[in-house]
């Protein structure tokens, strides 16, 4: 008979010593990504990647560099980080005698509260939300991680496929579209964040699953925790997929910087599907260059890497703080500069925003203290099960 979630045997969140350097070093880099990602609503043209900014010649390299390098390739980034740890989570449950079904409701659990965290960031913040994306993956996809390789790698393909052209035809739709203006009521800009983030909500989830599977493979791989092992996967993966997504943004970034528009809807639409699908390579691209990186520097970690694995470890709040200067920056009755910047100011704001981030999660760290959202997340997650009381004719435990 398989252990049960016993009191003795239950989950309980990975210690820092058992950590690995990799996952955290690139989920600390990926918040840069997501950062100047966000920088679209500062800046004209908003979430339709394909529109030009205009703007001077640095804005232009700016919106040049951001459309091929960050633009639909943090995303899949941090997707492919997610399914990361959905694959640790499940190794290190089995590890403690936690049987298959109990993994799943552990990790359905776990995505069901990412919901909540995720609708509450809308309200109040912003409605581009993807925790709550990621945890209805989870929920919905918790079985995933014990799939075999071929069904797995099934769903990867069937999964990047739909997702690339649901991005392709949901850019096609905010091109045509015109730019959001917000209310000087908030409460009005926090009903059109809850309505305008519902019709995304099903494009968002299937976007993510193919690369939240790429990343369950990846976890039961261990590609992240042990780099020296797979050093030539992970080179190839580096080698591959960089070219592959610089190319595959190339009829994106010339529509972004003004040099060619598609002659027809269908045109535009595939190069949308292009650059999304091109951005789960890029995406994974990066995971394999930062764990070649945290291979190379093992355990001479100096006070950059340290801050930015610090940064990984509170990647959910980190990732709510850059939501804090979004809403700062674009409410009317706040700075109101939404649409305002160049594209390069834009992006100096992002870089910003990620360094005061990154500086504040090793605060907490010399100060022994986890994210405050984290510490929720796992004390919600992670909760004791409580004590069955014995029923009439069942034994007592010291008989």
């Amino acid at each position: 008979m398989p252990a049960p979630l016993s009191a003795a045997h239950s989950a309980v969140p990975t210690a820092q010593a058992e950590r690995a350097l990799a996952p955290d070093l690139a989920r600390g880099v990926m918040l840069l990504f997501i950062a100047l990602a966000h920088t679209r609503l500062l800046h004209i043209g908003g979430s339709a990647l394909s529109v030009p900014a205009g703007g001077g010649p640095l804005d232009v390299v700016a919106q040049a560099l951001t459309t091929t390098f960050v633009d639909s390739r943090a995303y899949p980034l941090f997707a492919v980080l997610f399914g990361y740890g959905l694959a640790q989570i499940a190794r290190r449950s089995a590890e403690r005698g936690i049987d298959g079904g109990g993994i799943r409701s552990l990790l359905r659990r776990r995505g069901a509260w990412m919901v909540v965290f995720g609708l509450v960031h809308v309200v109040l913040l912003y409605a581009g939300d993807v925790i709550g994306v990621y945890g209805l993956v989870a929920v919905l996809f918790a079985g995933a991680v014990a799939w075999s390789g071929r069904r797995l790698w099934w769903g990867i393909a069937v999964g990047t496929t739909v997702g690339a052209l649901l991005y392709g035809g949901m850019q096609l739709v905010l091109t045509l579209g015109g730019t959001l203006e917000l209310s000087p009521n908030p409460l009005v800009n926090a009903a059109d964040r809850v309505l305008s983030a519902v019709p995304l909500l099903p494009v968002s989830v299937l976007s993510a699953v193919g690369p939240v599977l790429l990343g369950i493979w990846a976890g039961r791989a261990r590609l992240l925790e042990f780099p020296g092992r797979h050093r030539a996967l992970l080179r190839r993966t580096a080698w591959i997929g960089l070219p592959v997504t610089v190319l595959g943004a190339l009829p994106v970034t010339l529509q972004a910087v003004g040099l060619w528009s598609p002659a027809s809807p269908t045109v535009g639409f595939g190069a949308g599907a292009l650059h999304n699908l091109t951005g789960v390579a890029g995406g994974l691209a990066y995971a394999a260059v930062l764990a070649l990186v945290a291979q190379r520097i093992g355990d001479r970690r100096g006070p950059v890497t340290t801050a930015l694995a610090a940064c990984g470890q509170r990647s959910m709040t980190c990732y709510l703080a850059q939501s804090v200067v979004w809403l700062v920056a674009t409410e009317p009755l706040l700075f109101d500069v939404g649409n305002d910047l160049g594209v390069a100011a834009a992006a100096g704001v992002g870089v910003a925003t990620w360094l005061v981030t990154v500086v504040a999660a090793d605060l907490l760290r010399r100060a022994g203290l986890p994210g405050p959202f984290e510490a929720l997340l796992r004390r919600l997650t992670y909760r004791a099960p409580r004590p069955t009381r014995p029923g009439p004719g069942s034994r007592s435990a010291a008989a």
